[in-house]
């Protein structure tokens, strides 16, 4: 079946009730019944709640074969603990046919690429796949094929039943021995915790594992003691300073900054740009650095953020400091900046969900009260749709995280991007894989000119009013193919090794495995 953003979807993965993409607006309004934990059960009281061992916390939650356990990845790239527990659950206990649900993966979970390989792990259910993991899916290792779904779709499928975990193992930097756990306070502290948040409500288990133990009770938390079964202490639950990657660090880059100061002009421009507007921005460089140039608007027309959502940097702390931003909705923090800003000014952030922040089956996610979002791109087409999550040669190595949500909820979603990159065309005639949906996505920014989604003429008249110069998006496409020439396209084999869900739960594209070259 062909969906609304023109890709074909295997009939075989339309069961039970699954639908294609069709549209952003297809699922307003339809109800989902809410899943739940396992029965309440009526515990023994206890002094405390504080295990000798991972594995004695697998034992008493009852870990077995064919299980689903989550973790979450605030720590990104200087996270130990998912490693740490596949460790124990694989090579010390003997389980397999095992399911993996993380928020997302990368280098720092290397290890779980060797446990696909020996059929231990068969499902991956994710936000994010990077490193190895991506590499092992994409030769179509893993035997089931990968669910990736976006920050806001991920609590969607839990709530739902959709995706059902029978032990979640939350890494976090401080616990009392109840549970009551938090990404502050500690010796590795990470930040908020919003990842979480949804894995500590519904999962049947919950195991807290600190390095940091403090006097009860260790609040306010966002992960409570009443959905907590069991807390372990380690030497360390990961390391602070790989939190901030270089995709997360602002760019000194000239061609990024000048694309960064026309994103800015642009909003600027637009009538959403007065006191109380709000604001988010993607990881990528560029896109960081709008807020450098954005200040100098803001402090000219005399207006304040009213609050900045998502992930939190230490450039938007900065100009919070400057008191030009009312709150700071954290569901993550991408440096240690940010973190201590958090743990130092805890009645100016507020910790939210993922749930809260981005999913599109409630009745309030905070995506929907945004006015602007600044994103990158990996490729973005000539319909505006655009890709986050696999490279030129079609393997997986990126994530849709917040990246969709974010788009179809903000007023004006404006996507940074340099024309190429290398010998690789960004702004090309059909993405490898659709992210984000071209419908969702507003201008597009690039080192070679503004393009403006033809949907939105409103947007259009704005720029010129403001005497911003823009051309059309097939004008960019077209002057990347004679820098860099037409891409070859992709061989595919039948098999599909992902399937990628839009926010509202519909397929929006499926990953396939590449043939291999010819040599």
């Amino acid at each position: 079946m062909i969906n609304a953003v023109g890709r074909e979807i295997p009939d075989e993965l339309l069961t039970d009730g699954r639908e294609v993409y069709q549209g952003k607006y297809h699922m307003d309004g339809k109800s989902f019944r809410k899943a739940g934990p396992m029965a309440v059960r009526r515990e023994k009281p206890q002094e405390s709640k504080v295990l000798g061992s991972i594995r004695e916390a697998c034992e008493r939650c009852g870990a077995h074969d064919g299980m689903t356990v989550s973790f979450h990845h605030a720590f990104r790239n200087g996270d130990y603990v998912t490693s740490m527990v596949m460790k124990v659950l694989v090579e010390e206990m003997g389980l397999k046919d095992l399911t993996v649900a993380t928020t997302s993966l990368g280098s720092a979970q290397d290890r779980l690429a060797d446990y696909i390989e020996q059929g231990k792990i068969i499902g991956i259910q994710s936000s994010g796949v990077r490193g190895r993991i991506g590499e092992v899916i994409s030769a179509g290792k893993l035997r089931t094929p990968a669910v990736i779904r976006s920050h806001g779709g991920r609590p969607r499928a839990i709530e739902t039943g959709e995706l059902h975990i029978d032990i979640s193992f939350i890494a976090a930097s401080t616990s009392d021995d109840y549970g009551n756990a938090k990404g502050t306070g500690g010796k590795h502290d990470c930040g908020a915790m919003g990842y979480a948040v949804a894995d500590s409500h519904y999962a049947d288990h919950v195991v807290v594992i600190t390095d940091t133990l403090v006097p009860f009770p260790n609040m306010p938390a966002p992960i409570r003691s009443i959905d907590v079964d069991a807390v372990v202490v380690v030497s360390a639950v990961g390391d602070p300073a790989k939190i901030g990657t270089k995709e997360a660090r602002i760019t000194k880059d000239p061609r990024n900054l000048m694309m960064a100061e026309n994103c800015a002009r642009v909003i600027a421009s637009t009538p959403y740009f007065k006191e109380g507007f709000s604001f988010q921005t993607g990881v990528g460089g560029p896109s960081l650095a709008v807020n450098r140039f954005l200040e100098q608007y803001m402090v000219d027309k005399g207006i304040r953020m009213g609050f900045a959502l998502g992930g939190m940097g230490g450039n938007i702390c900065d100009l919070m400091d400057k008191g030009l931003v009312g709150k700071l909705l954290d569901t993550q923090d991408f440096d240690m900046k940010a973190i201590r800003h958090l743990q130092d000014h805890p009645d100016r952030h507020l910790e939210i969900s993922t749930s809260e922040y981005a999913n599109a089956a409630n009745k309030g996610a905070y995506v929907n009260k945004l006015d602007f979002v600044v994103l990158a791109a990996l490729e973005i087409d000539t319909d505006f749709n655009v890709n986050v999550l696999t490279g030129s040669d079609g393997v997986l190595r990126g994530a849709p995280g917040g990246h969709p949500d974010t788009a179809e909820g903000s007023k004006c979603c404006i996507i940074v991007t340099p024309l190429v990159r290398g010998r690789m065309a960004t702004v090309c005639k059909r993405v490898v894989t659709v992210t984000t949906p071209g419908d969702c996505v507003d201008v597009l920014v690039t080192d070679y000119g503004i393009a403006v989604n033809p949907k939105r003429p409103d947007l259009i008249e704005c720029l010129d009013r403001a005497s911003i110069p823009h051309v059309t998006i097939q004008e960019l496409q077209e002057k990347a193919y004679r820098l860099v020439g037409t891409p070859d396209d992709l061989e595919w084999e039948d098999r599909v090794v992902a399937v990628l869900e839009a926010r509202d739960g519909t397929i929006l594209d499926v990953i396939r495995k590449i043939k291999p070259l010819k040599l």
